[in-house]
């Protein structure tokens, strides 16, 4: 990015119209502009290519175009007041600074015409952490465009799940769900199970992403999923989102893969 571009007014969608043309393609979904620190060869591997080469093929086919924003810094704007009943939030702004506590964002995601952009920004942020966003985003669009043949199988899985009394789950925001789950009754009880449902999908497949990418550990605790149901969802997903040529999901595939 030239020295001289002022970043201190531009918002993450103002920012992203400036350098659409600039744009440099990854593969026919996936293009991306650098604005941080200057990234070595190692670096564009670690955070943008090798990351996209994992994708499971149906995931990449089944995803809108995606513009990835590699940023020093993003800044939350304070809400704006508009009146005494609404709120204005005008999004998050590209920062060469760092912001002031409280102010700090470290991803972000909007729509750009057709396509679909996510900004990270990359100082003080672990590559782990970033990898993890870069998935969560990615299986949330799926999540919101999952076909029913997927939805059907999941939800089987879930049932099975909930029927064998199973605690825990992959990650803290379908964890939460599925407590509010257990004290739901009633009419509103299928309700909460297909919030649930799309959460713990989207987290598990999260997960999954992430396991194809990277050697991962998974956190062990009350509030985990157990591994003989863990594993029986990655099995699954390995079926419904088959793995590139050479990726394993297991440790002990590794040998095998070819």
């Amino acid at each position: 990015m030239p020295a001289h571009t002022d970043l201190s007014k531009l918002s993450v969608r103002q920012f992203a119209e400036r350098f659409r043309s600039e744009m440099i393609p990854l593969s026919n979904t996936f293009s991306y502009f650098c604005a941080s620190v200057p990234m070595s060869e190692e670096d564009l591997k670690e955070y943008l290519e090798e990351p996209v080469a994992a994708l499971p093929p149906s995931v990449s086919a089944a995803l809108p175009k995606i513009s990835i924003l590699l940023v020093p810094y993003l800044e939350r704007e304070r809400p704006k007041a508009k009146t005494d009943d609404a709120v204005e939030n005008v999004g998050d702004y590209v920062s060469i600074e760092k912001p002031p506590e409280g102010r700090l964002s470290t991803f972000t995601q909007l729509k750009l015409g057709e396509e679909t952009v996510m900004a990270f920004a990359l100082k003080d942020q672990e590559v782990a952490e970033y990898h993890y966003r870069f998935y969560h985003l990615l299986a949330s669009a799926i999540g919101d465009r999952w076909d029913q043949d997927i939805e059907a199988r999941f939800t089987r899985l879930l049932r099975e799940e909930v029927s064998a009394d199973a605690h825990g789950e992959v990650d803290e925001p379908s964890w939460r769900l599925k407590q509010s789950l257990r004290r739901t009754k009633g009419g509103t009880a299928a309700k909460a199970f297909r919030a649930y449902a799309h959460q713990a999908f989207v987290d598990t497949l999260t997960l999954y992403m992430h396991g194809i990418c990277c050697d991962i550990d998974v956190d062990t605790g009350p509030r985990q999923l157990p591994s003989r149901f863990l594993r029986k969802r990655l099995l699954a997903f390995e079926d419904m989102f088959p793995p590139p040529n050479g990726y394993a999901i297991f440790p002990e595939q590794l040998g095998s893969a070819p």
